[in-house]
């Protein structure tokens, strides 16, 4: 019940929720940078090879999360912002990455619903 647990003070939710924005963005913020030509991120799959190809957000590079390694970085500018996405809600392997990118300098966030909040919202998968 809400009632039983005051609101947090105006500040501090400020700060809460401006915090959670600087580590999360959603499914409909990448879809209108992707298709406005507005995005200065690169969007990074880190499922598997084989998930990709069965169907990935058209314009993400493949990264499975346990090839995030400095070397397969290098083709980026070291202050280039990452995305990452995994299946969805129920899966880690977008904060495993989000973690690897942070542990090697790189600015990252998560997009929160991974593969599942994209097809939830209406928007159509690439298969390669």
């Amino acid at each position: 019940m809400t009632t039983m647990i005051p609101p947090a003070p105006p500040a501090d939710a400020a700060a809460h929720f401006a915090a959670l924005l600087a580590y999360e963005t959603d499914c409909w913020d990448v879809h209108h940078a992707l298709t406005t030509g507005t995005a200065d991120f690169v969007l990074l799959d880190v499922r598997s090879p084989e998930d990709y190809a069965a169907g990935h957000v058209p314009g993400a590079v493949n990264l499975p999360h346990g090839r995030i390694v400095e070397r397969n970085l290098a083709q980026w500018p070291a202050g280039t912002e990452f995305v990452v996405y995994c299946a969805g809600p129920h899966c880690n392997g977008a904060d495993k990455a989000a973690l690897r990118l942070a542990r090697l300098g790189r600015p990252v966030r998560k997009m929160i619903g991974g593969v599942t909040g994209w097809l939830d919202e209406g928007f159509t998968l690439q298969a390669t």
